[in-house]
């Protein structure tokens, strides 16, 4: 049941991404207000849908379903469950998701937290993360699908890789991730800002938070993937 919800919530992310991407651009052109607020609403609904997706992926490995091929060549019954959790994002599918989900959700926190910008350079920043975020999300879904099927079911599951079980898994991903995908921010303001042809004291103040907190994720993440290189290898 876990893939199909899965499967089914990336695709609804998917084309919630097309829409995102296209609607708000189309109305800052034509002052729409109606088409501006469409993609505040796909932002955030993208955002759910990801995160349902993501919920999936990470409740079959914490249930230990084998009938997934992801979780059957990544896991083991007798893994702990903190190292089972971190499995989610342990292999180069599931590690797409979680980079789908940080996306998703800086589109959400921008159509949230963005009621003080210029609508049409909200829309616009929004039109951005919607392209992104769809060409991410198509590129999980038609090259490296999370929620491929096995069949036969196997009894039990191959174990995540030894050098991946140890507790640097459960933190650098996600902070490597952080950082990366915040910096998309910064990338759709400026092109944004580009489309629009101004860069005012609004611009700057909203960019300067998003640029700070990417940074110290990256800092953090790429430190702590040093040390735990160092002390592994």
């Amino acid at each position: 049941m876990s893939a199909e919800i899965g499967q089914l919530a990336l695709i609804l992310a998917f084309m919630l991404g097309l829409i995102q991407g296209l609607a708000p651009l189309l109305g800052a052109h034509r002052g729409d207000s109606v088409l501006m607020s469409l993609g505040r609403a796909s932002a955030l609904l993208q955002m759910f849908f990801v995160a349902l997706a993501f919920g999936a992926l990470a409740t079959a490995y914490l249930t230990m379903d084998f009938s997934i091929e992801l979780v059957a060549k990544h896991s083991h019954s007798t893994q702990p469950l903190a190292y089972r959790f971190a499995a989610t994002w342990g292999s180069h599918e599931g590690s797409m998701l979680l980079w789908v989900l940080i996306l998703a959700l800086h589109g959400g926190a921008i159509a949230y937290f963005g009621g003080t910008l210029r609508e049409t350079l909200q829309a616009r920043v929004l039109a951005v993360q919607g392209m992104l975020s769809a060409a991410f999300i198509g590129f999980c879904l038609f090259t490296s699908n999370p929620f491929s099927r096995l069949s036969p079911i196997p009894l039990d599951g191959t174990e995540l890789n030894p050098l991946l079980q140890d507790p640097g898994l459960v933190m650098h991903p996600p902070l490597l991730y952080l950082g990366y995908v915040g910096f998309s921010v910064a990338f759709s303001f400026a092109v944004a800002a580009l489309i629009e042809g101004r860069v005012d004291a609004a611009w700057a103040r909203w960019v300067r938070p998003w640029v700070l907190s990417a940074w110290i994720s990256l800092t953090v993440g790429i430190a702590l993937g040093s040390w735990w290189a160092y002390y592994e290898l």
